[in-house]
């Protein structure tokens, strides 16, 4: 069961006169009143009463005072907590008989609780490891983010490559028709000489044509010249016939072949391959260019795997309030940073966390409570009075919100607060009743 103060009685410390206070148990219980009257005082007396001489105030006794400060206060838990006399020491009396003191009434109170302001004004990355202390996965979480940061970082870098291939792959011209592999000159070269080969060849073999009909006119001739060589004349007549009939060729085989367009495309050449190696250049950029890109696409789902996994940490954590998260190393409330909250969701957020370091104490002291509109404040009683939680704050104000009025010191005619109605919604109004 959670501790939560039951009475207050104040005298003579720092601004305050007299006050006698008795919280609601559950929800607000408002400290009202202009400024410089005395409602901060209060609160500053239950930080010294209940946590320590930490909190003692260097000019702790009323100012013009004849007597000495006087505090004290019941707890739920039967605890009695003085403090009064010349050096103000600490008295905490035990029903139960146990010995008591500072030390017993650490074990249940939280610093946080008695200092709200101290968490509100800490760091982004001090309230997230607050958060992530409670729910007990801060050091998963922070090997998540810096897995995350390290796949980020890399994948950034990636992509800047990426971008600069594109880019240069883009700028790079294209040739179309052309084949993928530059031509080689040789090649060209070997072709050419095989046609020359070819043509001298047929060159030879008209040369030859001509001189057999040379022979077979002489020979003719001798024929008819002298019958007397006709066997021998006829036997190399025949001779010469077979070789006649195997040199002659087609008019289509002696036609010489032309060499002009491998002339041409030897000169061509080089032009032709610096447009080939154009091409294979671009193609190498754009496949570069393609590979990184799927690289940057890979650590994109990495990290997307890592927050969704950061995500089911958080979502399956015991959370102090729904919508609580962390990202980056700072606390994260429905997705908004805490510059970025009201100062209601501020409150209702702090709150929340300091309830949970330390869920023996039921209370948590607010000041200038004022920020919140009126229906704000019924929401955050609302909310106060649904968690079991009890929040003395104090409201620059006079109207009927307040518990208690303190002007110059004093409690004004204090009245019982009206309890939250379901039903009806939140009454700003009090119990007009008096007390003595």
């Amino acid at each position: 069961m959670s501790v939560k103060i039951n009475t207050l009685e104040l005298e003579n410390v720092k601004r305050i006169r007299a006050v006698q206070l008795t919280p609601a148990a559950n929800g607000l219980t408002i400290i009202g009143g202009n400024n410089n009257q005395g409602k901060t005082s209060v609160l500053d007396a239950i930080c010294w009463l209940l946590g320590g001489n930490k909190y003692q105030p260097s000019n702790a006794q009323r100012e013009g005072a004849l007597t000495e400060p006087m505090l004290r206060c019941t707890l739920s838990n039967g605890l009695v907590v003085e403090r009064k006399g010349k050096n103000a020491s600490l008295k905490v009396i035990d029903p139960q008989g146990n010995r008591a003191g500072q030390k017993l009434l650490d074990g249940f109170l939280s610093e946080l609780a008695l200092d709200l302001p101290k968490f509100m004004q800490a760091s982004d990355r001090e309230k997230a490891d607050t958060l992530l202390r409670i729910i007990g996965v801060g050091e998963q979480l922070v090997q998540m983010e810096q897995e995350e940061k390290r796949l980020y970082d890399q994948r950034t870098a990636i992509g800047q490559i990426q971008q600069q291939k594109a880019k240069f792959a883009a700028e790079l011209p294209r040739w179309e028709e052309l084949p993928n592999e530059p031509v080689s000159a040789a090649e060209l070269i070997a072709q050419q000489q095989e046609i020359l080969a070819r043509n001298g060849q047929r060159q030879q073999w008209q040369h030859e044509m001509q001189s057999i009909d040379i022979a077979i006119q002489n020979i003719t001739s001798e024929i008819q010249r002298t019958e007397r060589q006709l066997a021998d004349l006829r036997a190399q007549l025949d001779e010469f016939q077979e070789k006649a009939a195997s040199a002659h060729k087609t008019p289509e085989e002696l036609q010489l072949e032309s060499t002009a367009e491998l002339e041409q495309s030897i000169a061509d050449i080089d032009r032709v391959n610096a447009k080939i190696r154009d091409n294979q250049r671009k193609a190498a950029a754009e496949q570069e260019a393609s590979e990184y890109k799927n690289q940057y696409d890979g650590l994109t789902d990495q990290i997307e795997k890592i927050r969704a996994d950061r995500r089911t940490l958080l979502n399956g954590a015991n959370l102090p309030l729904p919508g609580l998260s962390v990202e980056s190393g700072r606390l994260l409330y429905q997705g908004k940073a805490w510059d970025c909250m009201s100062g209601s969701e501020q409150l209702r957020v702090a709150v929340a966390i300091v309830r949970c370091l330390n869920p023996e104490c039921g209370f948590v002291l607010l000041d200038k409570l004022e920020q919140m509109d009126m229906q704000t404040l019924a929401d955050f009683w609302k909310w106060l009075e649904a968690n079991g939680l009890q929040a003395i704050a104090t409201r620059v104000s006079t109207g009927d919100e307040c518990s208690i009025i303190i002007e110059d010191g004093w409690a004004q005619n204090a009245p019982a607060p009206v309890p939250y109605q379901p039903a009806t919604g939140y009454v700003p109004g009090w119990n007009k009743t008096k007390e003595g």
